[in-house]
Formats: C-alpha cells, sequence, structure tokens
C-alpha cells in the first residue's frame, strides 16, 4: 500500500499541498469536490487518491472522468518523484473541471493531456495503467477498461462499502484476475485492481 508519510520526498508533500490549495479555491466556485468533506480534504482526497499509487504504473496512465483530479492528479504529482516517464491522461466531459485540471497542471509545473470529451468518444488508449474514481459502478468500467488498457494493463478502481455486489455483478459478464486492497482512509472500502479483463463470451 503505497504511504504518503514514507513513500514520498517533502517536496512532493509540498505540490501536494499546493494542490490542495488550488482544489479547495475552485470548489468555491464549482462542485469538485463534497462541501462536507473540505475540512478534511487532505485525507478524504489527497490521501484517498494517493494510496491507489502501483509501484509500476507503466508508461501511460488513463483516468477516466478526473472531476476535480482525484485520483489523476494526485498521483501524476507522485510520479513526477517516483516515474517521471509516466505520461497522464485525464478524461474530463465537463469543460469547466477540464480548465480547472489544466489550471492545476500548469501550476504545479506538469505537462499532460486533459481530454474534455466523454469517454465514449475518445479513441483505444492503449494505456498501461487505468484509473476512475466515483465515476460508474464496477460493470459500467469494464467495458471501458477492455477498450483502453493494453494486454498486460492494470486497472485499479476504489470502491465504498458495495465493492462486493459490485464484483459480483461483474463477474456475471466479465473474467478478470482481481486483487482486493484495504482502504487507509475507509476500513469498509476496498480497492480493486484488475487485470485480464475479458468478456464471459471471449
Amino acid at each position: 500500500m503505497f504511504d504518503l508519510e514514507t513513500d514520498v520526498s517533502r517536496e512532493t508533500i509540498a505540490r501536494l499541498e499546493t494542490f490542495a490549495k488550488v482544489l479547495l479555491k475552485w470548489t468555491a466556485k464549482i462542485n469538485l469536490v463534497s462541501p462536507s468533506t473540505v475540512p478534511d480534504i487532505w485525507n478524504r482526497h489527497i490521501v484517498d487518491s494517493a494510496q491507489i499509487y502501483p509501484y509500476d504504473p507503466g508508461p501511460h496512465w488513463l483516468d477516466l472522468g478526473s472531476g476535480g483530479g482525484l485520483p489523476g492528479v494526485v498521483c501524476a504529482i507522485i510520479a513526477a518523484e517516483k516515474h517521471p516517464d509516466t505520461k497522464f491522461t485525464l478524461v474530463e466531459s465537463d469543460q469547466r473541471k477540464a480548465t480547472f485540471l489544466r489550471t492545476a497542471f500548469r501550476t504545479l509545473a506538469l505537462e499532460h493531456t486533459v481530454l474534455a470529451k466523454r469517454v465514449e468518444d475518445i479513441a483505444g488508449q492503449q494505456a498501461s495503467c487505468l484509473t476512475a474514481r466515483a465515476l460508474k459502478p464496477l460493470p459500467a468500467l469494464l467495458p471501458m477498461a477492455e477498450r483502453h488498457l493494453q494486454n498486460d494493463g492494470l486497472a485499479i478502481f476504489p470502491k465504498g462499502k458495495t465493492y462486493g455486489d459490485e464484483l459480483r455483478e461483474a463477474q456475471q459478464n466479465w473474467h478478470f484476475d482481481v486483487t482486493l486492497k484495504p482502504s487507509m482512509t475507509d476500513e469498509n472500502a476496498r480497492i480493486i485492481e484488475l487485470r485480464n479483463i475479458r468478456r464471459v463470451d471471449q
């Protein structure tokens, strides 16, 4: 499990703190995070996003429905230290949120791609790592992962207390290799890691 307290430098922590300030500033204008989570933004959003960072994300990370940059921008900040060659593509159909994401990258001096389009409208990305946080239930995420992941790619989906129900429903139509990891921020949640995603009829 990736731990900000032990696994990153003070410079990366400072960058994450800068991002948190930008996120709070923009949240006052557009709905990026729930107002109830603002007082605990570090644990609820920064730590919660950082914990999914894999130790080998590969060359291309695709984050779907990036919204407030959670986890996409958070993980891009960590990657700048850990895996500086990893390129990030963040997909967000809301134009205002896409503008926020571009502003955040510019503020943090990071050069990555933001696509202001629906996930369904982008070309296959051949990503090595794919993430989505609070975008859709797992059965609806798997067609996206199948389309946009390379053959040996890794999909990472943080899920709340209904993760078991989502997994069981997904397994009716999909085969995959799954690893469940505990969440550092919610004892009832899990981080679902999937590989070898394919439809049952394949």
